[in-house]
């Protein structure tokens, strides 16, 4: 048994890097929750409309959401950290053949790398994740390795075969790699069965609690702001700006998103007590738009973490998918064939699998539409055809309700059919499909639900207004808030005292 489990000591070290990482990401989500309720309250405490709503804040301070939304960072950053370390155990075993002083340049470059991700502030679970779990998977690897080399000192050549079909798949991979993969993959593979569908709601619902953490001051929903030193008009002044770009002024002593502070004829903005934008107020009353957003950008000390978050999304959770299933089924063919016929029947099926899907996802997302068969499309019996034109349709900005199959697509039971045809609504001019619109605001399914309101802000019907309030403070799908707040300024609503 020992010996193979150390043959697996890709399966075994990744496993030991995930689980790692996910113990980090439980704390980070967890700490920047309670940020994120301590903010909430201070909005609610100060009359304001507070997204998310009481439902979800109820939440914030619970480890469930903790959990589940560390899961993003498992197998995003956890997943690319490991998977990198793993890669750099195997050359430094097998292609440099455990050359010491090649060690202390691992390390040197392991430096420089914290050193990149901290340069614009210290942040402590950014620090942690590179920190801990690169040197714990090297290590695991490389002595399973050793121990392997020591049983099986002819295995080395073996393990191309093993990793051949990795580089190929990724490659295969690449190949798809588009602005529109996400979205087609969801269509094709998560909207289209109830399991997916499970998962794609599990997604949307708890990313966002991660997704605060790296977030730069422009993509949040609502920010804090505490002005000092003004008297009482130039403060009511100051503040009406703010709230035209969601900055909800404050009186609580927590740490806002935004103070400003004034020295003279100038104002100081901070962020986390750090001053970051000097500006002369003469300067700031003639745009103070473009001054918040010139604050926003120097702020922004996420940039290289989302950055590398989202190449591991890309890569890293990929492969330590294919290394995990991997050794799963490597482990049960191990109780009918030895070790090395398992370890090659399960690379052999593992690559045909992976190769099918891929190519099965490039079949599925390859759909010629154009303006002259846009009808005959609607009418396909198959539904990725008819996703492909009502696609076509929400890109160009044609008229939905021209097309005589509307009856029939209003009525579909598939949610991919459902999301694009509410986003045709979008473009559409006609009162009954604004009708049509606004009855999608109960449909089941949060993704079609969410582009209901997407639509309703981009129609600019402010009789809506009311709608979608309502979502706001009945919903406990922070998703759905997300948009409403969205379609709301859309529509020219914002931030006013509550009554």
């Amino acid at each position: 048994m020992r010996e193979r489990l150390n043959s697996l000591y890709p399966f075994s070290s990744l496993l030991i890097g995930l689980i790692l990482a996910q113990a980090l990401a439980t704390v980070h989500v967890y700490l920047s929750n309670t940020v994120l309720c301590d903010s909430l309250l201070a909005i609610k405490g100060a009359g304001y409309l507070i997204i998310p709503n009481s439902h979800v804040m109820e939440q914030l301070r619970k480890a469930a959401p903790a959990f589940l939304g560390g899961l993003f960072f498992t197998f995003s950053i956890g997943a690319g950290i490991s998977m990198f370390s793993l890669a750099l155990a195997w050359i430094w075993d097998r292609m440099l053949y455990r050359k010491k002083f090649l060690l202390y340049v691992f390390l040197v470059l392991w430096a420089l790398c914290l050193a990149a991700l901290n340069f614009r502030g210290f942040k402590l679970f950014v620090t942690l994740y590179f920190l801990l779990i690169p040197p714990v998977v090297f290590f695991i690897a490389a002595k399973q390795m050793s121990y392997w080399n020591k049983k099986n000192p002819r295995s080395r050549p073996n393990e191309i075969i093993h990793i051949i079909p990795v580089i190929l798949l990724a490659l295969f991979l690449s190949w798809q790699i588009d602005n529109r993969m996400f979205t087609d993959f969801r269509d094709i593979y998560l909207l289209s069965n109830p399991v997916g569908s499970k998962i794609n709601k599990f997604y949307y619902k708890y990313t966002l609690y991660p997704a605060e953490i790296f977030k730069s001051l422009n993509q949040k929903m609502l920010k804090t702001a505490m002005i000092e030193n003004q008297k009482a008009d130039a403060a009511r002044m100051l503040e009406d700006i703010f709230l035209n770009d969601d900055y909800v002024p404050i009186q609580q002593n927590i740490d806002t998103d935004l103070k400003v502070v004034t020295i003279g004829d100038d104002f100081i903005f901070k962020r986390h007590d750090r001053s970051v934008l000097q500006i002369s107020a003469k300067e700031f009353f003639h745009n103070p738009h473009s001054a918040i957003m010139e604050f926003e950008q120097k702020s922004d000390t996420w940039a290289l973490f989302r950055k590398i978050t989202m190449f591991s999304l890309l890569s890293g959770f990929p492969l330590a998918v294919y290394v995990i299933v991997h050794g799963i089924i490597s482990i049960l063919f191990g109780f009918f064939f030895n070790l090395r016929t398992s370890s090659l029947i399960t690379s052999i099926l593992c690559f045909v699998v992976c190769l099918v899907f891929i190519f099965s996802f490039q079949l599925n997302r390859t759909r010629h539409i154009s303006e002259r068969n846009i009808a005959e499309a609607l009418q396909s019996g198959h539904w990725q055809d008819r996703v492909a034109a009502l696609k076509f349709i929400d890109k160009n900005g044609l008229e939905i309700k021209q097309f005589h199959t509307y009856p029939e697509l209003l009525k579909s039971n598939y949610i991919a059919e459902r999301y694009w045809f509410v986003r045709t609504l979008a473009n559409s001019r006609k009162p009954e499909t604004y009708r049509d619109l606004l009855g999608f605001l109960n449909d089941s399914h949060p993704n079609v639900a969410s582009m209901a309101l997407y639509g309703l802000g981009k129609r600019r019907n402010k009789e809506a207004i009311d709608r979608i309030m309502q979502v706001i403070k009945t919903s406990d799908d922070w998703y759905l808030q997300w948009y409403a707040y969205k379609a709301l300024r859309a529509l020219g609503w914002r931030q006013t005292k509550l009554d």
